[in-house]
């Protein structure tokens, strides 16, 4: 078994064998693209506002799932 050194190494082997977090990471990462959409507006409407703080707690959730599956993954492998 390959040994992970980094978050980064972490994340990659994640995405490569657990379809939950490679689902959260696309989610994050969609989420992200919208919101920089919005940033782009010079003026945002009611309605631009409140999807502004939906988009931002959906990235925050998806984020802090995908470093629960991380810390999931960190303490089964530690004896290992």
């Amino acid at each position: 078994m390959e040994t992970i050194k980094t978050d980064e190494e972490l994340k990659a082997h994640l995405m490569m064998t657990n379809a939950e977090f490679r689902t959260l990471y696309e989610q994050h990462h969609e989420f992200e693209l919208r919101l920089n959409d919005l940033e782009r507006k010079s003026h945002l409407s009611s309605e631009d506002e409140l999807e502004e703080v939906r988009l931002k707690k959906l990235k925050l959730h998806s984020k802090d799932r995908m470093r629960e599956i991380m810390s999931r993954y960190k303490l089964e492998h530690v004896a290992a």
